[in-house]
């Protein structure tokens, strides 16, 4: 459990979350994400990356029960570290990075999705962020390049959620596939880039990077300092007790 990753002899690797029961990932877990992302990005053998999940969800975001557990603030910095780290790492991969989205994606599973190149969704994925009701901020920066600016500011808002169909409408998702098809579908992708000339393909990411309208990586420390700010202040605690002892509640 945890994180894994397997390179194909294709040249595509697979790094697949594997942290039940929802894939919601400690502050170690973030890290070793993007420390697999990375490693897989280095690799010249390597010439594409697809991400996917085991289980219910493709990601659930942070493990708040950590959050809670822990005593004064490192758990909540290293959570934010750790998802900055994850986030980048998907973004800057040397290689294009394809996520196969399935069941939840949400809170920092917008943030992997959002930073891929290319996301490939089962029928039944939905998008969202709960963070306004976890007393948090953070990964509008990446649910922006996913759906229009009046709809992610409503999602933000009122926590509510988007389909894989509504995304794909929007150009967002390239593929939405039966559940049981779609890590074939995100290798077949993946599959296609990596038959292109590597060094072009790794060039090619770069330069798209370079061309990006938003600065993801600064936008996304600026949306982490309300994050904090709404701790000092006492929201985060409030809210993320009341998920917690819900969550308990309903076990």
């Amino acid at each position: 459990m945890g994180v894994a990753t397997t390179v194909r002899p294709d040249g595509v690797a697979e790094v697949v979350i594997d942290a039940p029961p929802v894939n919601a990932l400690t502050v170690q877990g973030w890290y070793d994400l993007a420390d697999a992302i990375t490693t897989a990005g280095r690799d010249r053998q390597v010439r594409a990356v697809v991400l996917r999940a085991a289980g219910r969800g493709f990601n659930a975001g942070v493990d708040i029960k950590e959050l809670q557990r822990t005593e004064g603030f490192d758990a909540l910095l290293g959570a934010n570290r750790g998802c900055f780290a994850a986030f980048a790492a998907v973004y800057e991969c040397e290689v294009p990075v394809v996520a196969a989205v399935h069941g939840f994606c949400l809170g920092g599973g917008i943030g992997l999705a959002g930073n891929a190149d290319i996301i490939v969704a089962s029928e039944d994925a939905t998008f969202g962020l709960p963070e306004v009701d976890q007393g948090a901020l953070g990964a509008a920066t990446h649910l922006a390049r996913l759906v229009p600016q009046h709809l992610m500011r409503a999602m933000v808002y009122t926590c509510r959620t988007a389909t894989a169909a509504q995304l794909h409408a929007y150009g967002s998702v390239l593929e939405v596939v039966p559940r049981e098809e779609l890590r074939d579908a995100a290798l077949r992708v993946a599959g296609r880039i990596a038959g292109k000339d590597p060094l072009v393909i790794r060039r090619a990411k770069e330069s798209l990077n370079g061309i990006d309208p938003v600065d993801v990586k600064r936008s996304y420390r600026f949306e982490q300092g309300f994050t904090f700010e709404l701790s000092l202040a006492g929201a985060g605690d409030r809210h993320r007790d009341a998920f917690v002892s819900g969550r308990e509640g309903h076990a």
